[in-house]
């Protein structure tokens, strides 16, 4: 069963929530203030957290750069859950790690089905699956990838992404169409999500970053000089 730590100081919010997800069968906890948090995070590592920005200790995003600095809670699933919608913090909110953004109030259905959408997103692909493209290559059933012979460190919603686009070398992918195959949403979602996640994963591809072009107009394609082709997976 999937766990879900709730972090948002408003009890009642947070109670109505968890009822929510519950009823959706997963499994939850609730946290108060950021320490709280950052506490239960290490004692057990959640499949999704569900942050709320303003916190009375620490800001939420100060708490989703903490999870991303920790080995442990890297690659956990950040959704950002709070009153403020204006664009600059969204992408604040992306810049620090989150995979998602939810402004209150919000239908707890939604919230719900968004949840569910990161907790596919985030399971294993393909197992066993080796590809390789250009300097990169990535391997499905360890969750790995590297630039040459260096691993990157990604998390789960950027190796979702970088497997996406190394499956279909020279195809130009729209927003649309990555929000909808990469995220699981719709375009309800803004399509600045996607070019934010792409911004971050290109930083981390290195000498490999200019294989994901950017189509003007359209969307993202990553570069075919080299065909992906599969191998034995990785020992």
């Amino acid at each position: 069963m999937a766990f879900v730590l709730i972090v948002d100081d408003e009890r009642d919010l947070a109670s109505l929530v968890e009822f929510n997800l519950q009823q959706a069968g997963l499994e939850t906890a609730i946290a108060l203030t950021g320490v709280q948090a950052l506490e239960q995070a290490r004692i057990r590592v959640p499949d999704v957290v569900l942050l709320d920005l303003m916190l009375p200790d620490i800001s939420g995003k100060e708490v989703c750069r903490r999870l991303r600095a920790d080995q442990r809670t890297a690659a956990v699933p950040v959704v950002m859950l709070t009153a403020r919608g204006e664009e600059l913090d969204r992408v604040e909110g992306f810049e620090v790690g989150a995979d998602d953004y939810v402004t209150k109030p919000f239908s707890p259905r939604e919230l719900v089905l968004r949840i569910k959408a990161i907790l596919r997103r985030a399971a294993p692909v393909d197992a066993g699956v080796r590809l390789r493209l250009g300097l990169l290559s990535l391997d499905t059933g360890s969750h790995r990838a590297w630039v040459e012979e260096q691993q990157l460190d990604l998390t789960a919603l950027e190796f979702k992404l970088l497997h996406h686009f190394m499956t279909r070398p020279g195809r130009v992918q729209s927003r649309e169409r990555l929000l909808t195959d990469v995220w699981g949403l719709t375009s309800s979602l803004e399509t600045r999500t996607v070019d934010t996640h792409v911004m971050r994963l290109r930083e981390k591809l290195g000498p490999a970053r200019n294989s994901v072009e950017t189509v003007r107009g359209v969307g993202y394609r990553m570069s075919d000089n080299s065909s992906a082709e599969q191998a034995a997976p990785a020992p």
